[in-house]
């Protein structure tokens, strides 16, 4: 296993695009991994490669994609389905697929261990989000002891957004990489839930209505307010 070496969950959104910039100044290796699994927005997926492109290529690996298609079929989602997004019975937005963080940790876990990388790099965060309960630190932490103990190998999962709100979100993306990675992250990323690339915010591309890009939206203000 190297011990310089990370795959990151890398969907084609803000968070993961600002994980990869995160994990490539901090490993000597990096690999990413989307997964296709029958999302509303798949758009998301189609701006992956223009977004590697734009980063510096020593330290870049291979790219992996997997078809997930059975979580899709499973999940009567806002996010799989054509479906109002709307706030479910349970306090959940019906945006909330369930298991899906869990298994894409499990998925990543597994090429993890094919491919010999230690570290394995995800956006989740608990600060500003949708309250997704696979989004918590907690759930994480459990993942990767039981990760750990059911392949017997010592993976290490980084949420190196997990306590940031989006404002500083693009903060840290400056900090990594200046205005250039956060021109990246504004042409080159989607998070509309709505799978919108005609409408152009300061921000970048979506809808603007939905809680994704309400998100966006509100943590560029943030950021952009602090630099005025």
């Amino acid at each position: 296993m190297m011990d310089d070496a990370a795959l990151v969950l890398f969907s084609g959104g803000q968070d993961s695009a600002t994980c990869l910039a995160w994990a490539l100044d901090r490993f000597a290796h990096v690999e990413t991994l989307g997964f296709d699994y029958g999302q509303r927005h798949r758009v998301e997926l189609d701006v992956r490669d223009a977004f590697r492109a734009t980063l510096p290529g020593a330290r870049l690996g291979p790219d992996h994609l997997l078809r997930l298609d059975a979580l899709g079929a499973i999940s009567e989602t806002a996010l799989t389905r054509e479906a109002a997004i709307a706030m479910g019975a349970e306090g959940l937005p019906n945006t909330f697929v369930p298991g899906r963080n869990i298994v894409f940790l499990t998925f990543a876990a597994a090429l993890a261990y094919r491919r010999g990388l230690k570290h394995i790099v995800a956006g989740m965060c608990e600060t500003d989000y949708s309250g997704y309960p696979d989004c918590r630190d907690d759930t994480i932490k459990a993942l990767q002891v039981a990760l750990n103990l059911g392949m017997e190998r010592r993976f290490v999962l980084h949420t190196p957004l997990m306590w940031l709100t989006k404002g500083d979100t693009w903060r840290l993306a400056e900090t990594l990489g200046g205005a250039a990675l956060v021109r990246a992250v504004v042409e080159h990323t989607h998070t509309c839930y709505l799978g919108d690339r005609t409408h152009r915010h300061p921000w970048g591309y979506g809808c603007g209505t939905c809680p994704a890009c309400d998100l966006r939206a509100k943590g560029w203000q943030d950021y952009v307010a602090e630099r005025l």
